[in-house]
């Protein structure tokens, strides 16, 4: 249903509550407090796109932003609000990235919105818009699917934003969506919907579009250049002027034009929420003077209704300002409740009542009121508006799912009911049954009388200062003395302030004070009701003009059975239920097998049950009364007949029950007849003639019942499609997730077979699960193999046969492992086991890895040889052979230089050549050994050396530094050739 709201009828606010740092303007006849673009309410300067789609979405998305220019969108940022499955991960994000240059990210809880960014919503989360930074909040439950994600979402965004809102519903089945587009019009935001021809799912688009809310639809190639051109052309000055850009004489024109075709008088409008809502409408045609906007809409009536679409504002929400219904709750409501008699109405009149949030928030304060005194008080609440769809969907009393962020859980669960197939609540029949709406101009038709309480929140702000001075005495004559006025926060009673007392000044609630209103303004002269504001299936539309009658039901029943001149009656509701029965009706109604239940439909007799249950259906539907006589009821062995009226009995606060009257027929419906066979003919034809009339009506009666099931049915499959646009999307998803794994498969494929390497991958039981070409020269494996455990194949090992054990205790225990393994043709191979671990840190079975080194170990006994062949080599030379580090630490001495320093070499090794050097020999040593380790060559000096014993012993030395072509000297070679004297060293020498 419409949220719009003509001026006269508006009760408009933001879909949530401001940020508690903004300021509340207070306005007086000045500007629009819900709307100032030199202030603080816009959270970002920029204007934000939501995205909204469903099934098909992805592809629509995908070609969105391809046609997007390389730069992107100006100073735009994206927020993507796609029906996505809870229970899988979503690649949307990564996917879109392929198609523009713009960063594409998955929300995070309290991400700043930037300019040139991709949001995603994440899946299995609703999604809000909240001071410039993304809300998000996980489902209460992982079956809690919301129908409305993308309606909580551009709700959000139009409170956020204002008229840099903008709207684009995409692919996807049902409805999301058309109720989110309505509040960003209404705040003067941008609507564009994917042509429905172009769609896979035509479903959402095609209800935004119904609302008649949309400003664009087309095709996904198209919306990009179209959004641009907008933006740049009302978002795109670096500065508003401060005169409004239509000039006074356009003004008049525009409001003459509505005037005609519409039949409301705007002039009395705000002039700077009409400009705005007229600049609005140039950017959407692109025209940049205000003359030619004025020629434009004088050539084309339908610019003239779309301009009227747009100035119907109205947003509204339950309980709107908590602190405001506490203190009139507390300081009005139980007062008033507190000092009525027994006998005495309750009268309540909600002015501009939207939606009807506002209505049935002080209905339940009204009640709660009632049950906290124990008192039983006739309410009347009526509540009025100049919308009829509006009212229609008042009086419906079902709101999304969404309502469950302004009202409590207790008031949710005692006055709503849920309804989880939808995604919606509503309000409790005990609840909606105390309030009448009804069709109202509050400028030209006469106001209800005698109120205990007007609320008119928001409607006044629209109106210039001429027209509130004439709706406050308006609200005074209504009211009763002592009766209270409830105003929104920007809106007082000005110069009407005398005829009022201040109850709460930041709440603006008054008390009526005795009084006639000021001299000099006069009521305004109110027209009579016109007949198209009389609603037929709710006769108490009128309702100040209702008289009063007793809510007794025994009074109700026996006044309406006395205009139908006697016999038994039955009031029951419009599903049957027997609410009160007045006479002896045994001879009509019995009760029925089983459990008990006051049905009339179950307690009729054979006979009288099918017409009942078709003239009861036919009464509801049409609000007619209905007779039949002489309906045959067998009874007691032998049959009666019945004649049978309903009729409409309507109470004064609205509610329409339903009379049945039975009685006995005075006479057989062929008495009277001539007797003889064309009498007995006659009264035949006649018999048979009725049964023809009532097999018709209840043929009738069935296909009806077949139509509301049916109907039930497709409330069915549209859930069902619900589900399967999830499926749908989550199916997109995976198609191009699949062509991205085939190509890392096949990837990975090459990787492993070009690398040489073997590798197996077994999983928890040690099934095999994967493994390369490499591997089946180790492990006789064949492609037949995957799904074997890894114990039933043969392997080639040679020595080794722990290989099951050793994967076994990797598994357990997360240790890796490392075996040098032969195979029987003698190459060898380095066996690597490891747990094979997950993205997400799972351990998910074993990878057993294989490489060749058959070359290394090769190389590795030629080492060992050459190494011991030195070895010997060293260990029998004549001379003394040591290595010492830099810091002169030994680290190699051979068997001689052991036998003739007389120590062990175990010993030896470790100990600084300076300790075992003469003192006197030392610098020496020192010296010669810093000079070939500083890059010069060999050098030769005599020393003596100090034996294990003490003793001294003389020789030859010969110091070189170890060096390779890489690396610098690491380490020094001492050569110690012994000599008893010097004529043995020259000798030697020689």
């Amino acid at each position: 249903m419409t949220e719009r709201k003509s001026i006269t009828q508006t009760n408009r606010g933001p879909a949530r509550p401001p940020a508690p740092n903004r300021q509340q303007a207070v306005i007086d006849g000045g500007e629009d407090p819900q709307r100032d673009d030199n202030s603080s309410a816009h959270a970002v300067d920029f204007p934000i796109v939501g995205i909204g789609a469903s099934a098909g979405g992805l592809a629509a998305m995908q070609t969105l932003f391809s046609a997007l220019p390389p730069e992107g969108g100006g100073q735009l940022a994206f927020v993507l609000v796609q029906h996505l499955s809870p229970d899988h991960k979503s690649s949307l994000a990564e996917l879109l990235t392929r198609q523009t240059r713009l960063p594409a990210h998955e929300a995070t809880d309290g991400v700043v919105v930037q300019p040139n960014c991709i949001y995603v919503i994440p899946p299995g989360h609703d999604m809000a818009l909240a001071d410039g930074r993304l809300c998000l909040r996980a489902y209460r439950d992982a079956g809690h699917r919301p129908q409305l994600t993308v309606d909580h979402f551009f709700s959000s965004l139009a409170a956020a934003q204002r008229d840099r809102a903008i709207a684009v519903v995409l692919s996807g089945t049902g409805s999301d969506g058309s109720m989110g587009v309505r509040e960003i019009k209404a705040e003067g935001g941008l609507v564009i919907a994917q042509a429905p021809e172009s769609a896979e799912h035509g479903g959402m688009p095609q209800g935004a579009i119904d609302t008649g809310m949309v400003d664009y639809v087309l095709p996904p190639e198209e919306i990009p250049g179209r959004l641009l051109s907008y933006v740049n052309h009302l978002h795109g000055r670096t500065q508003r002027p401060v005169e409004p850009v239509l000039r006074e004489s356009a003004l008049k024109t525009i409001c003459m034009l509505l005037r005609a075709q519409t039949g409301h008088d705007f002039s009395q409008y705000k002039e700077t929420t009409l400009v705005r809502r007229m600049e609005r409408r140039m950017a959407l045609h692109q025209v940049v003077h205000p003359e030619d906007y004025v020629r434009f809409a004088r050539e084309d009536p339908q610019e003239i209704e779309a301009l009227f679409r747009d100035l119907l504002i109205g947003v509204t929400h339950f309980f709107r300002d908590p602190e405001a219904f506490q203190v009139v709750q507390e300081k009005v409501i139980a007062r008033r409740v507190a000092q009525k008699a027994p006998n005495e109405p309750m009268r309540v009149w909600v002015c501009g009542c939207s939606t009807g949030e506002e209505a049935y928030s002080i209905a339940i304060l009204l009640y709660e009121q009632m049950l906290a005194q124990k008192r039983s008080v006739k309410l009347q609440l009526f509540a009025s508006d100049i919308d009829m769809a509006a009212i229609e969907y008042a009086r419906n009393g079902v709101y999304p799912a969404s309502i469950a962020d302004h009202v409590d859980e207790e008031r949710l669960h005692r006055f709503f009911t849920p309804d989880s197939r939808h995604g919606t609540y509503r309000v409790q029949k005990h609840i909606r049954d105390l309030v009448v709406f009804s069709r109202q101009d509050v400028i030209k038709d006469p106001p209800f009388s005698r109120v205990d309480l007007v609320s008119c929140r928001n409607l006044l702000i629209y109106l210039n200062g001429d027209l509130q001075r004439r709706l406050i005495p308006l609200f005074h004559y209504a009211l009763v003395p002592g009766g209270a006025l409830f105003l929104g926060t920007s809106e007082t009673v000005g110069e009407s302030a005398r005829l009022f007392h201040v109850v709460d000044r930041k709440w603006k609630i008054f008390t009526r004070l005795p009084g006639d209103r000021p001299t000099g303004t006069p009521l305004p002269n109110f027209v009579s009701a016109s007949a198209h504001h009389a609603d037929p299936r709710h006769p108490a539309t009128r309702a100040a003009e209702v008289s009063e009658v007793p809510a007794n039901l025994r009074q109700v029943t026996e006044r309406a059975l006395l205009a139908h001149h006697g016999g038994a009656g039955v009031l029951v509701n419009a599903r049957g239920q027997i609410l009160h029965i007045v006479g002896r009706t045994g001879q009509f109604l019995e009760p029925s097998d089983g459990d008990a239940s006051m049905n009339i439909l179950g307690m009729a007799r054979e006979g009288l049950r099918r017409a009942l249950g078709v003239a009861l259906r036919r009464v509801v539907a049409t609000m007619q009364d209905s007779q039949h006589s002489g309906l045959a009821v067998p009874l007691h062995g032998g049959t009666i007949h019945v004649d049978m009226a309903l009729r409409t009995v309507q109470l004064p606060d609205g509610l329409v029950l339903y009379l049945v009257v039975l009685e006995e027929a005075q006479s057989r419906p062929d008495e009277g007849q001539p007797p003889g066979a064309d009498g007995e003919s006659s009264g035949h034809v006649a018999e048979l003639e009725r049964e023809l009339r009532a097999k018709e009506e209840y043929l009738q009666a069935t296909l009806e019942e077949m139509e509301s099931t049916n109907e039930e049915l497709k409330s069915t499959n549209e859930e069902m499609q619900s589900v399967n646009e999830e499926l749908s999307t989550v199916n997109a998803e995976l198609r191009d997730k699949v062509a991205d794994l085939s190509r890392a498969d096949n990837d990975m494929n090459n990787l492993l077979a070009g690398t040489g390497d073997g590798t197996v991958f077994v999983d928890h039981e040690l099934r095999i699960v994967r493994f390369t070409p490499a591997a089946t020269q180790v492990i006789n494996l064949i492609p037949t193999d995957v799904g074997r455990p890894l114990e039933h194949v043969v392997t080639n090992l040679v020595g080794y046969d722990r290989m099951i054990e050793d994967i076994r205790t990797v598994r357990d225990t997360l240790v890796p492992a490392e075996a040098e393994v032969q195979i029987r043709s003698g190459a060898w191979y380095l066996m690597r086991i490891r747990p094979y671990r997950t993205a997400e840190n799972r351990i998910e079975g074993v990878v057993v890895t294989l490489v060749e080194i058959s070359a290394r170990k090769q190389a590795e006994d030629s080492l060992r040889r050459s190494e011991a062949r030195l070895s010997l080599f060293i260990n029998q030379a004549y001379a003394g052979v040591c290595e010492t580090d830099f810091a002169g630490r030994i680290t190699f001495a051979n068997d001689r230089l052991c036998e003739t320093l007389g120590y062990p070499r175990e010993e030896l090794l470790g100990r600084r050549i300076g300790d075992l050097t003469d003192p006197a020999d030392l610098p020496l040593v020192q010296a010669e050994a810093r000079a070939v380790s500083e890059g010069g060559p060999y050098t030769q000096f005599e020393k003596r050396w100090v034996r294990k014993d003490g003793s001294r012993l003389r020789t030859l030395e010969r110091v070189s530094a170890i060096r390779d072509a890489w690396h610098p000297p690491a380490s020094l070679l001492w050569l110690s050739f012994e000599v008893a004297s010097r004529e043995d060293l020259t000798k030697r020498e020689r």
